[in-house]
């Protein structure tokens, strides 16, 4: 368990993702424009480990909700 709020970096390495700067980014860019109705864990994208991670952070109003809300934010942004 966490005793420090999570970073982006960490939620990345967290969910078996390139947690480098350019990897985020990468990630981002390439999911981002998500569906404003869709959840986070229910993204088409997560494997099953990932969404069942994101889902029971996101019940248990864990320490990683913030950085994944921030990942959430990040994602349904639509830069068009």
């Amino acid at each position: 368990m966490y005793t420090e709020q999570p970073t982006m970096a960490d939620l990345f390495t967290q969910l078996g993702l390139d947690s480098s700067e350019e990897g985020m980014d990468a990630f981002i860019e390439e999911h981002k424009g998500m569906n404003q109705s869709r959840h986070i864990e229910e993204a088409p994208f997560w494997n099953d480990s990932q969404a069942a991670f994101l889902k029971q952070a996101i019940d248990e109003d864990a320490q990683w909700v913030v950085v994944i809300d921030e990942l959430n934010a990040q994602l349904h942004h639509d830069h068009a």
